[in-house]
């Protein structure tokens, strides 16, 4: 499909994860071997930073306003894409479909996403990426 590209954000209406935002690493039109549909590689919040306010301590705000990432592959059927796009430079060769063979290097690409998750959003950047949908 042209309009999911790396970058876009889409939320996943399946499974696990239904509701939750998504960024797309990875889109795969025709199919691998390993999965023969179209599917992408997405990287997701699992768990939203929470609300912080001034009068909380610092150590609180910090504790708040942890990002908790996955990874995973999605079916294109299951994604249903938004408007918004986001820059991610630094998760561009990280995650690839051999990820997902090893465990280890399944760990180090989440570690990286989180790392990436947690400066934007400190930056303040993409606020509505990191709020929850609500229904």
């Amino acid at each position: 499909m042209k309009f999911l590209k790396t970058g876009r954000v889409a939320i996943i209406s399946r499974g696990r994860y239904a509701g939750k935002k998504v960024v797309l690493l990875m889109p795969v039109d025709n199919g691998s071997k390993a999965h023969p549909f179209p599917h992408a590689i997405v990287a997701g919040i699992e768990r939203y930073p929470s609300h912080v306010t001034k009068r909380m301590s610092k150590a609180r705000q910090t504790k708040r306003s942890k990002v908790k990432p996955f990874i995973k592959v999605v079916n294109y059927n299951h994604l249903m894409p938004t408007r918004y796009t986001l820059e991610l430079e630094g998760l561009k060769n990280t995650v690839t479909s051999d990820t997902f063979k090893e465990v280890s290097q399944r760990e180090d690409a989440k570690k990286t996403v989180k790392k990436t998750f947690d400066e934007r959003y400190q930056s303040g950047k993409n606020r509505w990426f990191f709020t929850p949908l609500r229904f």
